[in-house]
């Protein structure tokens, strides 16, 4: 092992490290900081030259997140979650029906939009309007972590990871919905029931809930807009344009027309993610070209992931090591030469995503709920999590092993 070997182990080790565990000891350095130190020691080390770096970041993921990010904040910014959730809440007068609404928004809304951000606009809500009607918040933030998570599964625009593989496996957005919106119908039926029978003091009772919808201003030209940009957009996914090439289309339109100064959306967009995706793209081709040769895929190849059920269970196991994006990174030159890539790639992104809800730590969308309602003063813990997040992993893991 020579020395740009030993450096591109020692990088990549530590890296993922960082982005698994969320920190370096005794250093002030995040998941995106140790993205991007990483791969400047790539570089710096000899391990990639500056063009082989360039050409590893795989841009149509970025402009995919980028526009996905412009056009969620804009149905953001003009009210339109709250407008959505006060309609649904209006409807639900009784507390199993409040989870069935919260179930059912957080995972078609997760299914178009990115469940991160999901999660992060919901959770203040659900808090709102369990509170006002006297209810536990703690199963309908729980339903909010799952849903997005298993909602998310349905489409490309889904999540980070489905995007990534949307854009290396060349899988059509009509064919990705196609083969795994079942699980995700599935898999939300089964949160719901799975949440109510753990927590059955909270939903077999006989009350009757009134409630309005969380309270705040709308502006509803900016909402019009975007739900009309929105439309537009999965129209052309479903007609066949390539995914980054809509999204970042329907960015600019949000852009020009949503009436609002430019920087109130670039407030909104998370940059830190896109640069943390950058990095990360680099980094592992770092390790691919160091290490990942004839020996090693011919290892792995042992390991039969041209079948469903181990490359699920390889995908879902290495998701909670080290997160399920670095995961899906981890896994391509293993995947892209399998006898059936787009099929491979489609289990990878329901194990993928359906691993997320194993525990607290399984998944961005989990620790956005419970530090979202930490902020708030409610605490989710991690058994009362377990409880439900990992048997329900395992259902719906086994409904798309059963599926695919």
């Amino acid at each position: 092992m020579d020395f740009s070997h030993l450096a591109a182990l020692l990088i990549f080790t530590a890296t993922y490290g960082v982005v698994a565990f969320g920190r370096l000891p005794f250093f002030r350095i995040d998941r995106t900081g140790a993205a991007f130190l990483g791969a400047a020691l790539m570089l710096a080390c000899g391990v990639l030259s500056r063009e082989a770096a360039y050409r590893a970041i795989d841009l149509d993921t970025i402009a995919l997140l980028l526009g996905m990010m412009i056009v969620v904040a804009s149905l953001r910014l003009g009210g339109g979650f709250r407008l959505i959730a006060g309609w649904a809440v209006a409807r639900a007068h009784h507390p199993l029906l409040l989870l069935a609404v919260v179930v059912l928004v957080a995972g078609v809304l997760s299914a178009f939009m990115v469940n991160d951000t999901i999660c992060l606009v919901m959770t203040p809500l659900v808090l709102d309007v369990a509170r006002r009607l006297g209810r536990r918040p703690q199963p309908y933030l729980i339903a909010i972590a799952t849903a997005s998570n298993i909602g998310s599964v349905a489409t490309i625009t889904g999540n980070p990871q489905n995007m990534i593989i949307g854009s290396v496996s060349q899988i059509s957005y009509r064919a990705f919905a196609s083969a795994l919106a079942p699980v995700a119908a599935i898999g939300l039926l089964l949160t719901m029931l799975l949440i109510a029978l753990v927590w059955r003091r909270e939903f077999f009772v006989r009350v009757h809930l009134h409630a309005e919808g969380p309270r705040g201003a709308v502006i509803m030209p900016l909402v019009g807009k975007t739900l009309i940009v929105l439309l537009g957009l999965i129209a052309a996914l479903f007609a066949g344009v390539p995914p980054a090439e809509a999204a970042v289309v329907a960015g600019g339109i949000m852009l020009l027309t949503g009436g609002l100064k430019p920087r109130r959306f670039y407030a909104e967009i998370d940059w830190p993610l896109l640069l943390m995706f950058a990095g990360l793209f680099i980094v592992v081709a770092g390790l691919q070209a160091a290490f990942i040769g004839p020996r090693a895929l011919a290892m792995v190849a042992t390991w039969h992931l041209d079948r469903t059920a181990p490359l699920a269970i390889v995908v879902a196991v290495l998701s909670n090591i080290v997160s399920n994006v670095p995961a899906v990174l981890v896994l391509r030159p293993f995947i892209d030469p399998l006898a059936d890539p787009q099929h491979a790639w489609l289990i990878t992104a329901m194990a993928a995503t359906l691993a997320g809800n194993f525990t607290l730590l399984g998944s961005v969308a989990n620790l956005i709920v419970v530090q979202g309602a930490a902020s708030a003063g409610i605490r989710v813990g991690f058994w009362e999590y377990f409880v439900i997040g990992a048997p329900l992993t395992v259902l719906t893991l086994l409904v798309g092993i059963w599926w695919l």
